[in-house]
């Protein structure tokens, strides 16, 4: 521990180490340069740079289309992906069953050769803790759960909302703050007490607030983790000291979202503005409509999934086929590493 480090992040991180040292299962340590080591019979995992906030594809009649997830999930793994956030709202979580939900999370834990993040998110902290202890049974190696929704709990019942999400099972908790979508959100005081929970190692910070990251930095727990929620503002999030993104773009350029974000984690400022640069269109693109109207219409014009979404989703309006077309055909035709 630093010597300026609080009695709180010491005993934060004595709880931390000392259960990887102890039981070997779920060790977790975050650290500076942006990784989570998990400790498993094969050696440690690392989880850093771009994580996709993967799309479920779904066949006509909206059943779930399995085989397309499987080759998403080749996909990434064989284009750089650091990890893969399944059942997450890029996923269309609102419109899946808990049968689905489990079920897309056990597939990818079992067929996916990178690390498996579960959506475990729910206005309901009942259902929040069942997704959560159902993700752990599957095989994800961490949850990420979302401030709940609509029912804008107050920061003590945020904070007691996390806490039992956390305290119902080993597998490590991301939180994941959306305050436009959520109509309300975590504040900063809120995730220092949080950052104290040895269960709860990070944060998906969707806010777009890049100064923001300092504050969290300031007053959480050392080795707390902070990824970025905002694909629009990931560059320079990481260069500030972040540790990744949760990105939607990665899901039509997963080898140049990953490229920007070594390239950032290096610290490389020149070689991170101009991959960004080239990706930054598509992140604009993403509000054409709702989340992941664009994105998934990307996709299936591509030929990897079918144009199909669960209502109250509807198909991308024709207005912005021609603008989401040129934003996703220059993020891919970006060459990252070989410029």
């Amino acid at each position: 521990v630093s010597a300026n480090s609080s009695p709180s992040s010491a005993r934060h991180n004595s709880v931390r180490h000392f259960a990887t040292a102890a039981i070997l299962l779920v060790g977790i340590y975050g650290g500076r340069d942006g990784i989570i080591l998990f400790a498993s019979m094969n050696g440690p995992i690392q989880i850093q740079g771009s994580i996709v906030a993967v799309v479920t594809p779904m066949q006509n009649g909206g059943d779930i289309d399995e085989n397309a997830f499987d080759a998403l999930l080749q996909w990434h793994a064989d284009n750089g992906g650091g990890g893969i956030v399944v059942a997450g709202t890029t996923g269309e979580s609102p419109t899946l069953t808990i049968a689905e939900n489990q079920r897309l999370i056990a597939r990818a834990a079992e067929n996916s050769s990178i690390p498996v993040i579960g959506g475990v998110g729910s206005n309901s902290t009942a259902e929040a803790m069942m997704l959560a202890k159902q993700a752990a049974a599957d095989g994800a190696i961490a949850g990420l759960s979302v401030v709940p929704y609509y029912n804008r709990p107050s920061q003590e019942g945020l904070f007691a909302h996390f806490s039992a999400v956390a305290d119902c099972s080993d597998m490590p908790i991301l939180l994941y703050d959306v305050p436009k979508r959520c109509a309300t959100g975590l504040e900063i005081d809120t995730v220092a007490r949080l950052s104290d929970h040895p269960n709860i190692i990070g944060i998906k910070d969707a806010t777009g607030d890049v100064a923001r990251l300092a504050e969290y930095r300031r007053h959480t727990a050392d080795g707390f983790l902070f990824y970025s929620g905002d694909d629009s503002t990931a560059a320079d999030y990481i260069l500030a000291g972040g540790n990744g993104v949760i990105s939607v773009t990665a899901n039509i350029a997963p080898r140049q979202m990953a490229d920007m974000c070594a390239a950032a984690l290096s610290g490389d400022k020149e070689k991170t503005r101009r991959l960004d640069s080239d990706l930054q269109p598509f992140h604009s693109a993403q509000s054409a409509e709702g989340n992941p109207v664009p994105v998934k219409w990307a996709l299936a014009e591509e030929g990897r999934i079918a144009p199909v979404l669960r209502m109250p989703l509807a198909p991308l309006n024709p207005k912005y086929h021609a603008i989401v077309r040129e934003a996703a055909n220059r993020a891919r035709n970006n060459k990252g590493e070989s410029q």
